[in-house]
């Protein structure tokens, strides 16, 4: 598998998923980016999912997004740290090298995410659209590079038999 022409297609395709000319959604979900892992992509849709309605409470004008932003930030604490949790087991479990430096980048994200919450709490009120944007971009990047390396590493390792076809469960 030659890793760097994977990137690089990937890379090249990432900015379509950044286009959306609907008023509700920031990120749109698109097949490319599925790892072929049916648990890890139905968490990564439901990460998207928890983004644009982030993203569509900055975009109330009724004085609500104070209560929306931070019930959907709660939210989405306690699913990124699930979806973390899972994530990192799975490639814990599989013997993935590149997992220690995968894991810091998921630890920076949720340093990232409770920073962004305190920052709100503390009155800073530019946070939410700066957040979501960011979380946009952190995510698809995330999803479209990093886990797509250790999918394909997964697949490999059954290819070659060091891992069992029913892996994922």
């Amino acid at each position: 598998m030659d890793y760097n022409k994977a990137i690089m297609e990937i890379k090249t395709d990432i900015k379509n998923v950044f286009n959306s000319d609907n008023d509700t959604e920031i990120a749109a979900w698109d097949h490319r980016y599925a790892t072929g892992i049916k648990l890890v992509d139905d968490q990564h849709r439901e990460l998207v999912t928890l983004t644009n309605q982030l993203y569509k409470a900055c975009r109330t004008r009724d004085g609500t997004l104070g209560n929306v932003f931070k019930e959907t930030m709660h939210k989405m604490v306690e699913y990124v740290h699930f979806h973390f949790t899972a994530e990192n087991e799975l490639l814990e479990r599989s013997g993935y090298p590149e997992y220690p430096d995968h894991k810091k980048e998921h630890d920076s994200l949720i340093k990232d995410i409770l920073t962004s919450v305190k920052s709100y709490e503390d009155g800073n009120k530019f946070v939410p659209n700066s957040f979501v944007r960011t979380l946009k971009e952190w995510i698809f990047g995330h999803i479209a590079i990093k886990d797509h390396l250790y999918a394909t590493y997964i697949r490999d390792q059954m290819n070659k038999g060091l891992l069992a076809k029913n892996f994922f469960g």
